[in-house]
């Protein structure tokens, strides 16, 4: 019985009506503090996680995961794709032509980036197919010279489907009249929105197409790899490369979209860190309402003292008080969190349908919506962390408490 002294009589002062409800007051707040805290990581963590696979999916669903090359390019690109296909971490594999050309529209001229892709091929590597708002792929038939434009370009452009753009490439052509721009007039065929800032900087075509106009012959760029371990990308396309016979260049989305991954990682973090200070304003809490309970309880932990509990018994007491109240706050701040993590985009949702406000533009963010995954790791780490430093927090308490001598206690106990 004595063994569970701790637990019983701690217990019984956490649900105790006190003296001093300045005590009980404090001791709420630390509770509604952590519950706060917690919670508001929890969801913050997961909108910050969903931009996180949002970015993952759609710019890196545009983004090739890596590329193999030659700098005079490549004359034999089957065999050399039918090759690569064999790793058997690589997915997907599809040739390209790459260029920069001048688009001249009815409204305005726009540098862009132009992709040649290969039809048959491009559902391996890219998420372009399932991001088409018109036209089909088919359409990008060999010498008709077809188009696709981003939504955002063909506005900025001003053409539909049908009208046709001209495109000029940074190459020249000397002839009697003198040196000429490189150009050649495509029909729109369709448009596609994946939402990010390619829908205002990128246009597809046939790969032979973009050939003939660059005089590749039977050229083309490279061909581009999809993987099945995104973060292992230039490890395996380094290994797939080595099975090719020659010399070849590889690369892979690190160099051109890295920095942009990096710095959601360490927003992330400084974002949590800066949020887990509710939860250290919380413990504190937690720490003053156990001083102030040791005061008012001194004479009752001089009773137990004569009685026969041991200092770490005393010590106990307090360290399970202070451990409840953190557990409460915790638990219930996790299943908020939970609850607030999976429901926050219809919350978002509701407010700008009832409000008539607009959180996210889709013409100037990648996406309009807020989204969000959830990721039970991340419950685990708050959770966890929390718990600790609440326990923590009743050590100081809890000694003071064990310290106090009867003697003294009692002489001042009316």
């Amino acid at each position: 019985m004595l063994n569970n002294i701790p637990f019983l009589v701690g217990l019984r002062y956490l649900r105790a009506r006190r003296r001093n409800h300045f005590i009980s007051f404090i001791s709420g707040v630390s509770m509604v503090g952590l519950t706060l805290g917690v919670m508001v990581l929890i969801i913050v963590l997961s909108v910050m996680n969903g931009f996180d696979r949002e970015l993952r999916t759609r710019i890196l669903g545009m983004v090739p995961h890596a590329t193999v090359s030659q700098p005079n390019g490549l004359s034999d690109w089957p065999a050399v794709a039918s090759r690569l296909s064999q790793h058997p971490d690589v997915e997907g594999v599809s040739p390209y032509t790459e260029t920069q050309a001048m688009l001249v529209g009815p409204n305005q001229a726009k540098g862009v980036a132009v992709s040649g892709v290969e039809p048959a091929t491009l559902r391996q590597v890219s998420i372009l197919p399932n991001h088409l708002t018109s036209g089909s792929l088919e359409a990008l038939q060999e010498g008709r010279f077809g188009i696709f434009l981003g939504d955002i370009l063909a506005r900025q452009l001003g053409v539909n489907l049908g009208d046709r753009v001209t495109m000029m490439v940074p190459e020249v052509t000397v002839n009697l009249a003198g040196v000429t721009p490189r150009f050649k007039r495509f029909e729109v065929v369709g448009t596609f929105a994946v939402g990010a800032e390619l829908d205002a900087n990128l246009a597809v075509v046939q790969m032979n197409d973009l050939g003939r106009l660059l005089r590749y012959d039977d050229r083309v760029d490279g061909v581009h790899l999809k993987v099945d371990d995104l973060f292992q990308a230039r490890q395996i396309a380094i290994d797939a490369g080595r099975t090719l016979e020659g010399r070849y260049l590889v690369s892979d989305w690190t160099r051109t979209q890295g920095n942009l991954f990096q710095a959601i990682q360490l927003e992330k973090r400084m974002v949590g860190l800066l949020l887990f200070m509710i939860v250290a304003v919380a413990v504190f809490n937690i720490v003053s309402s156990l001083v102030m309970m040791v005061t008012d309880k001194q004479g009752e932990i001089a009773i137990l003292r004569t009685l026969g509990a041991r200092s770490g018994q005393i010590m106990g007491i307090f360290m399970v008080q202070g451990t409840a109240i953190g557990l409460i706050g915790i638990a219930l701040g996790v299943i908020l969190g939970v609850l607030g993590a999976w429901s926050v985009a219809d919350i978002i949702a509701w407010i700008e349908n009832t409000f008539h406000i607009q959180f996210l533009n889709a013409e100037v963010y990648f996406i309009s919506y807020i989204p969000s995954e959830l990721k039970w790791s991340d419950v685990r780490l708050i959770a966890s962390a929390s718990f600790i430093i609440s326990v923590l927090a009743t050590i100081y308490p809890a000694w003071r408490a064990s310290r106090i001598s009867p003697a003294e206690a009692l002489r001042y106990e009316s």
